[in-house]
């Protein structure tokens, strides 16, 4: 395996592509117990349209997230959960719009576990009465999700941003949609999706890089399989579908989501570096230190709980701020008055050096974060970058090119508003 020295960082990480196409990153971590195992596929809730074989597949809403259900089944009958507790290790899975992963956690048994998360998820199992068991159980997941002033609140937004692409929708579909999955779908799915060319496996801790290869030989397919073609629908404008959304559910104050879509880049790296300097750039006119947030802290109009994020996946990326307000709209036109601030007037630049360094110590504090580090891992090779190139990036982000990017993205006509009100 290849071996990457990060000297400023104290990392120390090896690479390989194995024949079959399954990149594999390792983190050496020596001294430690504590260990985490990332086996990621780039496959999310918006891959939902597909081509293979020269033909274009569509598939219900919600199939990847179903699939992430009904991985822990093994054909013999066991579910892989017991297996795990029995190994003292905690496993658990997600799935995104663009990604699903599984994972463990743990302090001993590295190996045992590790080769237990290649075989079950390289394992389908699917049978009519599992399918239609998870039928119920997702649709009450997604009952409870429509529930969530949070959850309704950024899918909101994303409705209102964008016109047609799958990022709008619920990553677990609908109770309609679901009720179409077939363990038919189910495996042609993971047949497409689940092949070692198109999945990471990474994995941090006082561990073995090459025996950790050689497990991921032995069990995988040892072939790569074809890459799909994905289709999210025609391309969108960076405007919004509509400027504001608004409901009303049960919450005691008044919540919001002020959004802006931005490029999506081509290159791996550039998206990385543009996602950076966005929440740089953010952080230093609007975040928690800022005069903006003070201000608006001060006079009652922002709580504690204000947060600046960034989200980039499945051909998307955007910017977005929220927080309970009494006033969301004048909220919104505080920004809009942050932001011709700062095409007259310019930012802070001992402001931007204090965020800077903020953001590099967050970054730098998620290493110690065995699991977070092998997420950052895999995300960033599924998405075509280094994980561990983003501290030399932040470090490169310019006073300029913040200012260029707040005054050119953080205009009227680009940010959208998503309100969610207490119920009259």
């Amino acid at each position: 395996m290849k071996k990457h020295e990060y000297p400023d960082l104290g990392e120390t990480l090896y690479e390989e592509v194995l024949p079959n196409g399954l990149s594999v990153l390792v983190a050496v971590k020596p001294g430690f117990r504590k260990n985490a195992a990332f086996f990621a596929t780039r496959y999310g809730g918006a891959d939902r349209r597909f081509k293979v074989n020269g033909e274009w597949i569509d598939t219900p809403a919600g199939v990847a997230h179903f699939l992430e259900h009904k991985m822990f089944d093994m054909p013999d009958g066991r579910n892989v959960l017991s297996d795990f507790a029995a190994l003292g290790a905690s496993p658990n899975a997600f799935t995104g719009a663009g990604l699903t992963a599984y994972y463990f956690t743990g302090s001993e048994n590295f190996m045992d576990n590790l080769r237990l998360l290649l075989t079950y998820v390289s394992t389908p199992y699917y049978t009519d009465e599992s399918v239609a068991k998870e039928q119920g159980i997702i649709a009450q997941e997604i009952r409870m999700g429509e529930d969530s002033p949070g959850y309704a609140g950024y899918f909101q937004l994303m409705s209102a941003l964008y016109d047609r692409h799958p990022i709008r929708e619920n990553i677990a579909g609908s109770v309609e949609s679901i009720a179409q999955i077939t363990p038919e779908t189910l495996y042609h799915c993971h047949s497409v999706f689940y092949h070692p060319s198109n999945m990471a496996l990474c994995c941090v801790g006082d561990v073995d890089p090459e025996a950790i290869a050689a497990a991921a030989r032995e069990i995988l397919p040892d072939t790569p399989g074809e890459k799909p073609e994905r289709d999210y629908g025609a391309p969108e404008t960076l405007l919004p579908g509509r400027k504001r959304v608004e409901k009303t559910m049960s919450v005691s104050a008044p919540q919001f989501l002020l959004g802006v879509k931005l490029p999506y880049l081509s290159d791996g790296a550039a998206r990385e570096r543009q996602k950076l300097l966005a929440e740089l750039a953010g952080e230093c006119l609007l975040g928690k230190s800022s005069a903006f947030y003070n201000d608006l802290y001060a006079k009652g109009l922002l709580t504690g709980d204000f947060s600046v994020e960034n989200d980039s996946a499945a051909g998307t990326a955007a910017l977005f701020f929220g927080a309970q307000s009494r006033d969301p709209d004048a909220v919104a036109e505080a920004v809009h008055e942050a932001v011709s601030g700062v095409a007259l007037h310019g930012l802070d630049k001992d402001a931007l050096e204090r965020c800077r360094r903020a953001k590099y110590g967050r970054l730098l504090g998620s290493l110690d974060s065995f699991s977070a580090y092998a997420v950052s891992l895999a995300e960033s090779r599924l998405d075509g970058w280094n994980a561990l190139d983003a501290f030399a990036a932040l470090e490169s982000v310019t006073l300029a090119e913040c200012e260029a990017f707040l005054c050119e993205n953080l205009t009227r006509e680009r940010l959208a508003l998503s309100v969610i009100r207490p119920n009259a």
